[in-house]
């Protein structure tokens, strides 16, 4: 017999509206009165979920639009989310699966059939959250998607989250640790390049390097199926170990897993950072299996300098509609970010910081072009941070896509492009600036 406590959480819970009757696989119809026609239900083709230190998405990826209600819940936390005309399949079934134990966000989450026709998720949390419910129509290789953000209630700053870090060298996040000399020095603080006065650089340089794609925005995909969003992280991870290695240097990873996120915020957090130094790290795709060699981009407000520089400005620049972005959601922050760059010297440093790092790229891979390019990336808009994108090759060209899934290759392209930043640091001292957050 059950106790009063029992029965009274029981009936709070009832109350809330959220005890389920899970069933089986639905037959795919509506059950119907007479006289009435029965209409078929959609199907949930695939469930994806991607926690990360700022978000956890939960994405559904259904074969026809749907309609859907949420309620956010608290003591305890929960949010509730009704999907009406979808069967309970064996895909939905697997959702609670997904939900890791060291997800920031997510505690559990329970779906199953709430009545005829109606699907209900209750995914229990962690702590207070700021949820975004969206849909996303199809795109590229998706259906419809109904999005489930999870964004903490109080924003994480990153430059808080900087300085709570201890700092470790080598980094940990690098798969291979850097090699060292006789006296436990890393090698690749000795980096051929000129040397940088140390007395010039009286505080900590912050590069930030941004792994492009993630999540659900896989990049480019090579015939042997690599991605594009993998490569990058794993070159961006042993660039950082390089540049932690460097006396009075330090890198960012705009992100260190594989999840997504949107352009400007990108932008935005190197720009909370007052980072020194914005770097782009990816391995495009062009529609010709031949085009090869590594590249190196600037921005440009006044067109591109050949049309395969547009071609790809405007392939990167569609990353927020293949990873999905709620665009219900007004960011004051980014009218403050993309400012007019005729205002600053920016684009000059841009273009001397391009010079340095193709240059050593030439020495390790040909070149696609000799010269530094330009086109409109979204993702290099901050104003006040010298800024590049950095094609390490092309995915899309069979012989490319086997060097830049070797370990001895990403290594070295890494070494170049450390190289080729403190060759820049070496003509052009950074000047000392409050590490403070941006308002």
């Amino acid at each position: 017999m059950s106790s009063p406590t029992d029965r009274r959480t029981l009936l709070k819970l009832a109350a809330a509206g959220l005890i389920l009757r899970v069933t089986g696989v639905a037959a795919g119809t509506q059950k119907v009165g007479a006289g009435e026609t029965a209409s078929p239900l959609g199907s949930i083709l695939a469930v994806r979920v991607w926690p990360a230190p700022d978000y956890t998405r939960v994405t559904l990826e259904h074969d026809q639009p749907l309609k859907y209600t949420t309620l956010l819940v608290k003591d305890p936390g929960r949010l509730v989310v009704d999907i009406e005309g979808v069967e309970f399949n064996s895909v939905l079934q697997s959702l609670p699966s997904k939900i890791l134990d060291s997800d920031p966000y997510i505690k559990l989450i329970r779906a199953g059939r709430n009545k005829p026709g109606v699907v209900r998720l209750v995914i229990e949390l962690k702590g207070e959250v700021k949820p975004q419910v969206f849909a996303l129509n199809p795109v590229g290789e998706y259906g419809h998607r109904l999005v489930l953000d999870l964004y903490p209630a109080e924003p994480i700053d990153p430059l808080m989250a900087l300085l709570d870090k201890s700092e470790v060298r080598p980094s940990t996040t690098n798969p291979k640790s850097p090699a060292k000399d006789e006296a436990g020095e890393p090698l690749a603080a000795r980096a051929s390049a000129p040397p940088v006065d140390k007395a010039a650089i009286a505080r900590l340089v912050t590069i930030v390097l941004d792994p492009g794609h993630g999540g659900e925005d896989p990049g480019a995909i090579g015939r042997g199926g690599s991605y594009e969003k993998n490569v990058t992280l794993s070159v961006a991870h042993r660039l950082k170990a390089k540049i932690d290695a460097v006396p009075n240097m330090r890198a960012v990873l705009t992100r260190d897993g594989d999840y997504f996120i949107p352009l400007h915020q990108r932008v935005q957090k190197a720009r909370r950072l007052q980072a020194d130094l914005f770097v782009s790290v990816h391995a495009d795709a062009f529609i010709k299996p031949t085009a090869r060699g590594s590249s190196v981009f600037v921005l440009s407000e006044n067109g591109a300098s050949s049309s395969a520089a547009r071609w790809l400005a405007n392939k990167e620049n569609a990353a927020d509609l293949i990873g999905g972005v709620n665009i219900g959601v007004k960011d004051p922050y980014l009218a403050r970010t993309l400012l007019d760059l005729s205002q600053t010297a920016t684009r000059g440093d841009s273009m001397r910081l391009g010079r340095d790092v193709l240059g050593e790229l030439g020495r390790i891979n040909a070149l696609h072009k000799g010269q530094v390019e330009q086109a409109g990336f979204a993702v290099l808009k901050a104003p006040d941070i010298p800024s590049i994108l950095i094609e390490t090759a092309f995915i899309s060209n069979p012989e490319e896509e086997k060097r830049l899934n070797d370990e001895d290759y990403q290594e070295r392209m890494a070494e170049a492009i450390l190289k080729g930043l403190r060759r820049y640091f070496a003509k052009n001292p950074p000047l000392a600036k409050s590490k403070l957050a941006l308002g």
